[in-house]
């Protein structure tokens, strides 16, 4: 019992410490961000109190803030491939690109048969004529 005497204002000194060092300095109240350091260090149990109280601008639905700039750019929850539009556009765009390929090759190989067949009409020698060619 008489550990926990020491125990528990440890334990909410470290917590209160902590929770200082990763609050942001824009997210102090009243002192500056060494200062909230300083007291919960030195005023062993009413410090970190008193920074849980009043150091820390706390956000919740009451007061109407909303989250950081921070957490607006994280996406909240994780979201499946086939629901994430983000994907499907990629895959929509990925598919588009190799069907725009698909049609150059095509026309690419239209356009080497057109000439082939070209030559030949004209008199030119093709894969199919067995006449020698003349010099």
């Amino acid at each position: 019992m008489r550990a926990l005497l020491f125990i528990v204002p440890l334990a909410l000194t470290i917590y209160a410490f902590i929770d200082c060092l990763n609050t942001s300095e824009e997210d102090t109240k009243h002192l500056p961000k060494i200062a909230w350091v300083f007291i919960i260090l030195l005023f062993w149990i009413v410090g970190p109190v008193v920074w849980l109280v009043a150091g820390k601008a706390r956000r919740n639905a009451a007061t109407g803030t909303g989250p950081s700039s921070w957490q607006r750019g994280r996406r909240q929850q994780w979201v499946a491939p086939d629901d994430n539009p983000d994907f499907l556009k990629s895959l929509k765009d990925d598919k588009e690109a190799r069907k725009a390929e698909a049609e150059a090759e095509s026309r690419k190989a239209e356009k080497a048969e057109a000439e082939e067949e070209l030559k030949r009409r004209n008199g030119g020698t093709g894969p199919d004529d067995k006449t020698p060619p003349t010099s």
